[in-house]
């Protein structure tokens, strides 16, 4: 497909796009010594501790690469695992006193650069693309409620 093709594909542009803003995601945190995967787990762990099953699904990430990261992270004294009160076979995961530091800087970081696009971009450009994303993820949930449906009927 030739380039000036590419750069009109909705889906194209949104991975190029994103690519981009993971790769600087990824050079800020590696000062850091983290990964963007690492920070984004840090933002999602709740003060009372966040089941590791909800992790997976909320972030997007797959059992193997969250099993890891979450291996990393505990070696790196960020997070710690406790079992359930109740149920034993539920492990709860907890931001360490470090993790909440670098939980801190990494929330920071976020803002910081959406502070500047929100800074740079007209208020009503913003308001008109957030409306777009809102379109293209109904759409995309309608594409995947086919494709399941597709599939159960096979």
């Amino acid at each position: 497909m030739p380039e000036a093709e590419k750069k009109y594909l909705v889906d194209f542009a949104i991975r190029h796009l994103w690519h981009k803003i993971s790769r600087m995601y990824n050079q800020k945190a590696n000062q850091h010594g983290m990964t963007m995967s690492i920070g984004f787990i840090l933002l999602n762990i709740d003060k009372e501790g966040t089941p590791s099953t909800q992790l997976g699904p909320k972030m997007g990430m797959e059992p193997t690469s969250l099993s890891r990261t979450l291996k990393t992270m505990e070696e790196k004294g960020l997070i710690r695992r406790e079992s359930g009160k109740v149920d034993k076979r539920k492990v709860l995961i907890f931001l360490t006193k470090e993790g909440l530091e670098k939980r801190t800087m990494t929330r920071d970081v976020v803002y910081d650069f959406n502070n500047s696009l929100m800074e740079s971009i007209p208020k009503g450009k913003l308001k008109t693309f957030f409306e777009v994303a809102e379109k293209l993820d109904a759409s995309v949930d309608l594409e995947l409620s086919k494709i399941q449906l597709k599939s159960s009927n096979e």
